[in-house]
């Protein structure tokens, strides 16, 4: 398991026998079942997930109602870097769609393997460069792209949603209606076979 954690990081930095160790000692496993929550609403957020087997979605909680950040599969990372960065309670909940199995990297073990291995403090700065441009990419998208074109980029940039995120979260995070996603979806098929 850590193997593929290792692979994902070495894709960003080059990484030593020593620094793998390292590692590998401060990683810890988790497994969740589908429905359960690698954190709630009002906790802190103090690692980082790495996504060994299953898939996650975040989403806000605002007057009752869910509104879906993202969804993360396979060899993903995910924190609440607000949280993670601030100390300060999240107001995100991450919650497993199917079972999972994944690997916590608490921000205190982090920080030490900045001061004991620099390389990581690399990755770090990666992994925030990253959150970044997926929040500015998702905002530009909400802004920019009607209803029909935000439905299109999705199934052509991320097949993979369709296959495993029940419509109604799909439809949260294009921030439409479940009716409203049944018909483009319906239109778009009488489109193409007519």
């Amino acid at each position: 398991m850590p193997d593929r954690v290792i692979a994902s990081i070495k894709k960003i930095i080059a990484l030593n026998q020593q620094q793998e160790e390292a590692l590998r000692a401060v990683i810890k496993t988790k497994k969740i079942k589908r429905k359960e929550y690698v954190l709630r609403e009002g906790q802190v957020c103090n690692y980082a997930t790495f996504i060994v087997n299953g898939s996650l979605r975040y989403y806000y909680l605002i007057d009752g109602e869910e509104y879906t950040g993202q969804f993360f599969f396979e060899d993903s990372w995910y924190a609440d870097f607000e949280s993670y960065l601030t100390g300060k309670p999240s107001n995100e909940n991450i919650e497993a769609l199917e079972d999972c199995e994944i690997l916590l990297l608490y921000k205190h073990d982090l920080e030490s393997l900045y001061v004991q291995h620099p390389i990581f403090e690399k990755f770090g700065r990666v992994m925030v460069e990253n959150a970044f441009l997926g929040l500015k990419n998702k905002n530009k998208m909400l802004t920019l792209e009607s209803p029909e074109e935000r439905y299109l980029s999705l199934l052509n940039d991320r097949p993979l949603v369709f296959k495993r995120v029940p419509l109604k979260y799909i439809a949260s995070y294009l921030s439409i209606q479940p009716e409203s996603l049944s018909r483009i979806r319906k239109r778009l098929y009488m489109d193409r076979n007519s």
